[in-house]
């Protein structure tokens, strides 16, 4: 009997013991209550409690934490039903909210989470939920971080992993895709197809502006040249007319030979001629020869007479 006491005192201070002396690990923090009401909150490191005067009421995890977000069906502003899928990182502030302001913290903020995808891919068309996942999570994030600020609880990030459309939406979309590039692909066809004519009238319009500047060189040449051709006949007609005033009749004789030995030319070239005829007086172009050769030794010999006359420095 008395050992059997002694093992009861034995245990009894064991138990004793261990409500008395708490070891709380590092990354949590536990609540301490007094007869069930919260008192405080212990940290990392060793405690003492009271035994029955006071227990340790919640164990709470200070560490962060991922929350797997499972699917769900989700009904986009232009009524496409997509499939959605996402994971939330979060992290206990304080202990004491979390412990005592929401049950099942938890599921309250995997409820919480799931509701506001609803609200939020609910107010987009499928276009903007595929696209804008980056705007979609921010909103996300600051709306269910407000939602739990009182639980004491700070959600440091968002994200959806996957939004889902169903197969023939996606087909559909493929198809739209395959549309929108062969539009865009005959759009760049006829933009070129336009350049290039562009270009090319412009080509001719170049060619057709050159060819004309060039007819028009041409033309004030041929006019140059035509007037310079009719002052020269002009100055020689002229001079062969002051020789004829003078009694020369050499330079008369030369002034016909001339355009006589011309029109010969001009009729032995022609490539129509197969035989020429020379009429009778063109034996008369053998005189008008003389007379040109007598010209000549007339005006070598004025030329002479002129140099003889001049003074010995001169010459």
């Amino acid at each position: 009997m008395g050992q059997l006491l002694a093992l009861v005192i034995v245990a009894v201070v064991v138990i004793g013991v261990v409500k008395l002396v708490r070891i709380v690990p590092q990354g949590y923090e536990w609540t301490v209550e007094t007869f069930g009401k919260y008192t405080r909150t212990l940290t990392p490191g060793l405690h003492f409690l009271i035994p029955i005067y006071q227990a340790v009421g919640r164990k709470m995890n200070m560490m962060e934490q991922v929350l797997d977000v499972p699917s769900q069906d989700v009904i986009t502003k232009d009524n496409a039903v997509v499939r959605v899928d996402g994971v939330m990182f979060y992290q206990v502030l304080d202990a004491a909210k979390a412990a005592y302001e929401v049950a099942q913290l938890e599921q309250a903020a995997l409820a919480l989470v799931m509701t506001n995808i609803r609200t939020v891919l609910g107010s987009l068309d499928l276009d903007e939920s595929l696209s804008q996942r980056d705007a979609i999570n921010a909103k996300l994030l600051r709306v269910v971080d407000e939602a739990t600020h009182p639980w004491g609880v700070k959600v440091n990030r968002i994200e959806i992993k996957d939004i889902s459309p169903p197969r023939d939406l996606v087909d559909a979309m493929a198809r739209q895709m395959k549309a929108e590039r062969e539009k865009r692909a005959n759009i760049l066809d006829a933009e070129g197809f336009r350049q290039a004519a562009i270009l090319k009238a412009e080509g001719e319009k170049q060619s057709v502006i050159l060819a004309a500047e060039g007819e028009k060189e041409a033309a004030f040449r041929t006019a140059e040249a035509r007037e310079r051709s009719a002052e020269a006949e002009a100055k020689a007609t002229t001079m062969v007319s002051d020789a004829i005033a003078s009694g020369n009749v050499n330079a008369l004789n030369y002034f016909v030979a001339n355009n006589y030995v011309e029109a010969l030319k001009a009729m032995a070239a022609s490539p129509n001629q197969k035989m020429l005829l020379l009429p009778i007086e063109a034996t008369g172009v053998i005189g008008a020869l003389a007379g040109i050769g007598e010209l000549a030794k007339e005006s070598l010999g004025q030329q002479q007479k002129a140099a003889a006359s001049q003074p010995p420095q001169l010459r």
